[in-house]
């Protein structure tokens, strides 16, 4: 509910007054018919019955419904571009102005976002740490190669709509 009402107060639907006085009564509900109130003042009044969304067999974690959220073709778009952007020479530049710009009106396109730009960090403190070894000079061309691959696969699964997380990533950013 609390992400709801600070989704309306961002896309400027309440004012601060009317998002603080909401903000309060959703934190101290103590029932669900206490937040109905609340649903109806951010949407209006819903139909008795709201169609159920669409079955997705390859929906995130097992979830038997996709997230609204991954269903916008913008979204999905701004997501694979955080994990494709490096590849063009923004480094980790491009995961971080999405996660910045985007990231908070877009709960997906954030996640997407936050992941590439750990995965970049990561990618870029193995490097300089192999530079002063002499393996290291024989690892680094297929660390990189490998985060390729990797931003890759990345971007078609967030342009599909799904999640990815990518392996041995130090997750710093959160």
């Amino acid at each position: 509910m609390v992400e709801h009402v600070k989704t309306a107060y961002a896309e400027g639907r309440l004012d601060k007054f009317e998002f603080d006085d909401r903000l309060e009564r959703a934190m101290t509900a103590r029932v669900h018919g206490d937040l109905m109130p609340i649903m109806q003042e951010l949407y209006g009044s819903r139909p008795a019955h709201p169609a159920p969304y669409p079955f997705t067999a390859n929906a995130p974690s097992g979830a038997a419904y996709r997230d609204v959220r991954t269903d916008a073709g913008s979204d999905r778009l701004g997501a694979a571009a955080a994990h494709l952007l490096p590849l063009v020479g923004l480094f980790a530049i491009g995961p971080l102005i999405l996660m910045l710009a985007a990231g908070k009106t877009s709960p997906y396109i954030r996640r997407h976002a936050v992941e590439a730009l750990n995965f970049q960090l990561t990618l870029l403190a193995a490097t300089v740490v192999l530079a002063i070894t002499f393996v290291g000079a024989v690892l680094t061309p297929v660390l990189w190669i490998g985060g390729v691959v990797m931003s890759v696969i990345a971007g078609v699964a967030a342009l599909g709509g799904g999640d990815f997380r990518y392996p041995w990533t130090l997750r710093m950013v959160k």
